[in-house]
């Protein structure tokens, strides 16, 4: 099951150059598989075309009160009806002055006025529109009537200017309407986890390291955080974006994570150990480049610290999860693990085969606890890591807190 299975948004799309942008929304939406219907403004329809937003959505885009295909209905009525949750993206200065002021002069003012499904806003224009008293008091008044407001962003802007105004991006807005519809199991939780390689630095220009694109560890921060909980990412030297809500602290060595992990760790109710981090580093780095001035080197390799383990082995522990990425015998080596290092739980994968694993998109888990085990199937990282927190909240819950039902 994706993230928004068969989820009804309506999609509102008012007059502004951040317009062009919903384009990329739609198809991000219909991709968690959502169900999406654009509805626009008269002004909207100057900065994208209405033929885009159907082609991408699927769905005959409306702008005027009454459907010519469907003279029965009452359109604003049946919209109402229809929608799970209505997003206004671009929400202009404009349409949110009419929100506030419950004014029901186009189509989609009228149906945010007839709905009980939840609406938010995307507010997107200038950055002095943004900052004026009445834009402020409208933003209040809606926020107080229990309309969310996701955004705006700050940065440059099509009018050249720089500040406060922009529409968030359509992957920050796809994260908003995820957690909308998300348990919330975890709300009210904090959870440490670190993620991709470290470095241990031979000289200023080679290191060791392991084989990791961080894609699992930020894909569970995501998955965490729709669940609801505050996520501190402890991440080491890879290429990929911050997600959503996420706190992230960038590392390089096994020494740089065990510290910030320790700073972090007295803080959070859980900790997911996903960061592949080098068993060993040099005894001595090199403080020039080594040339290549001889067929052997002789490098002296000592134990990194285990971090999992220390964390683990607190007086009072946080639900530890540890990943153990294997290529033979993984539950065998696995439970192993899971047992010495004395942890709640372990997420277990087979790597150097044609399978997923490190580097790749897919991936497939064996998920052992005390007592238990559960076989998470291959699957893309994202939907993969919502199945793993989804176990994770379950065993957290079953575990530190046996009265709660989860």
């Amino acid at each position: 099951m994706l993230e928004l299975d068969g989820k009804q948004i309506l999609l509102g799309i008012t007059g502004g150059i951040a317009a062009y942008k919903t384009a990329e929304l739609v198809r991000l939406l219909r991709k968690s598989n959502a169900q999406v219907q654009v509805v626009m403004t008269r002004a909207a329809t100057e900065f994208i075309t209405p033929l885009t937003l159907q082609t991408l959505s699927g769905r005959t885009v409306r702008q005027d009160f009454f459907d010519p295909n469907d003279e029965a209905s009452i359109g604003h009525i049946d919209l109402a009806r229809w929608a799970d949750l209505i997003l206004i993206a671009p929400a202009s200065a404009d349409f949110m002055a009419r929100l506030t002021h419950g004014l029901a002069n186009d189509l989609l003012s009228t149906l945010c006025l007839a709905t009980t499904a939840p609406i938010a806003t995307a507010p997107a224009m200038n950055q002095q529109m943004w900052l004026n008293p009445a834009t402020q008091a409208n933003a209040k008044l809606l926020q107080e009537r229990g309309i969310k407001l996701w955004g705006p962003d700050a940065g440059e802007q099509a009018c050249g200017e720089t500040g406060p105004g922009r529409m968030l991006e359509p992957s920050a807005l796809l994260a908003h309407v995820v957690k909308q519809f998300s348990s919330q199991a975890l709300a009210g939780r904090c959870v440490v986890l670190t993620a991709g390689p470290t470095q241990e630095p031979i000289d200023p220009v080679r290191f060791i390291g392991n084989r990791s694109s961080g894609k699992m560890g930020f894909a569970l921060a995501h998955a965490l955080v729709e669940a609801g909980a505050k996520v501190y990412l402890i991440s080491g030297p890879v290429s990929l974006p911050t997600p959503p809500g996420v706190v992230r602290i960038n590392i390089n060595t096994a020494a740089e994570m065990q510290q910030n992990v320790a700073e972090q760790v007295d803080k959070c109710d859980i900790f997911i150990a996903c960061a592949a981090v080098a068993d060993y580093r040099p005894e001595i780095t090199a403080s020039q480049k080594i040339k290549k001035n001889q067929d052997q080197i002789e490098l002296i390799l000592t134990r990194n610290p285990d971090i999992l383990a220390e964390v683990a082995a607190r007086a009072a522990p946080p639900f530890t999860v540890g990943f153990a990425a294997e290529t033979e015998r993984v539950t065998e080596y696995a439970e192993e693990k899971r047992k010495l290092k004395r942890v709640d739980m372990v997420a277990a994968n087979l790597v150097g085969a044609k399978q997923g694993g490190f580097e790749k998109d897919e991936n497939a888990l064996t998920v052992l606890w005390e007592g238990g085990s559960k076989n998470l199937p291959m699957a893309k990282k994202e939907n993969l890591a919502r199945s793993l927190v989804t176990l994770i909240t379950e065993r957290y819950y079953a575990e530190k807190h046996p009265t709660k039902d989860s």
